[in-house]
Parts: C-alpha cells; sequence; structure tokens
C-alpha cells in the first residue's frame, strides 16, 4: 500500500467530541490520485509509487507529459512519488481515495509555509530587540553583534540575521486524524498545518507514529 497522498488546504475549523470537548482541525481536500508510475529497484534503483493529482485539460500540458500519462487514463497536473509496501500491488491508473487513512491514525503534512517577505531579527528569529531607555533611540528592532573582531574577523556562516522569511517546505510530524469523509474527499486533522489556503499539501503516513 502506498503510504501518502496529495491534496489542497480547505482551512481550518473545530469539531466537538462525544464527551463536549472543542478540537481545532484543519480541513484537506485530499485526492483522488491516479497512480500514473510504478518504480521498481530493479529497474530504478529504488522503489516507489508516483501519483499524479488535479485533472487538466490537454493544452495545459506538453506532448511529453501527455505521452507520459497516457497509460493512466488521465492528464493531471502534479506528479509526486511516495513509497509503498509493495509497489508492484498497484497499477498504472489505480485511483487513491482519502480512505488510504483512517481516523485516529498519525500523520506527516508538508506543504509551503506562507511567505513572509523581508523581516527583521525580532519577526524572524524572535530576537528581544535591544534596549528601550539609556539612550537607545534606534536601537529597539536590531540584532546587536554578529561576531567578535580580529578572531575570527569575519562573520559564521549560519548567523541569524535578517531576511527572507518563509515561503519554504516544512513539515508538521505525527497530527492525528480526526475524520474521513471518503463521499467528499476530506481529511479533518487536529491541529494546523504548513501553507495557506488552496496550497498543495503531501500527506504520509507518520514516520514517528
Amino acid at each position: 500500500m502506498v503510504h501518502g497522498m496529495l491534496g489542497r488546504k480547505v482551512g481550518m475549523m473545530q469539531v466537538f467530541t462525544p464527551k463536549g470537548e472543542v478540537v481545532p482541525v484543519t480541513v484537506i481536500n485530499a485526492g483522488p490520485c491516479v497512480v500514473t508510475q510504478v518504480r521498481v529497484a530493479e529497474r530504478d534503483g529504488y522503489d516507489a509509487v508516483q501519483l499524479g493529482f488535479e485533472q487538466v485539460p490537454a493544452r495545459k500540458l506538453t506532448k511529453p507529459q501527455q505521452g507520459h500519462l497516457k497509460g493512466a487514463g488521465t492528464l493531471v497536473r502534479i506528479l509526486r512519488e511516495f513509497s509503498a509496501d509493495n509497489p508492484q500491488e498497484h497499477t498504472v491508473g489505480d485511483v487513491i481515495n482519502a480512505d488510504l487513512f483512517a481516523a485516529g491514525q498519525k500523520v506527516d503534512v508538508s506543504a509551503n509555509s506562507k511567505g513572509r517577505g523581508f523581516a527583521g531579527v525580532v519577526k524572524r528569529h524572535g530576537f528581544r530587540g535591544g534596549p528601550k531607555t539609556h539612550g537607545q533611540s534606534d536601537r529597539h528592532r536590531a540584532p546587536g553583534s554578529i561576531g567578535a573582531g580580529t578572531a575570527p574577523g569575519r562573520v559564521w556562516k549560519g548567523q541569524k540575521m535578517a531576511g527572507r522569511m518563509g515561503g519554504k517546505r516544512v513539515t508538521v510530524q505525527n497530527l492525528e486524524v480526526v475524520e474521513v469523509l471518503p463521499e467528499k474527499n476530506l481529511i479533518l486533522v487536529k491541529g494546523s498545518v504548513p501553507g495557506a489556503r488552496n496550497g498543495l499539501v503531501q500527506i504520509r503516513k507518520a514516520v514517528k507514529g
């Protein structure tokens, strides 16, 4: 069985447990995904299942892309590979739906975080900033010293400084699946997942679960 699938982040809401507890959940529109290629170690050097997501018209794809997807019987926009217990169990054209996961299961969700643009060290790294008194007038959100003087005489690589924030791949591990609605291709995951609404997410079986 394949270990993951693709989806889109719908947004957040809350659900109530039978005990009346409020649980914040993120709604993910998961699948349907179609198997577009099966990779095996004998031929490709590793085992994996390639899944396609979001159907598109032929004019949106190049001829080589259409040729690659010919066996799947459908044209899709996004392709990603996932590990599987036994890739040979899947054949090109198989459809993977939200019922791949079950309530109570732990999953890892990966997506691109929201881009925050150029940010200072207070917002980007949580620096406390400089003193607010004793003559300080323009150092309230400044980073302070970024290294020593003569030795080493340079700034170390990886020094926390101002720069572009967000817009990077982030993975949140061990999120609990609260509910699965296969008829609507929806998965409700406890807590928040990276990215903005309608962002592409990858849902995988938890590696540490």
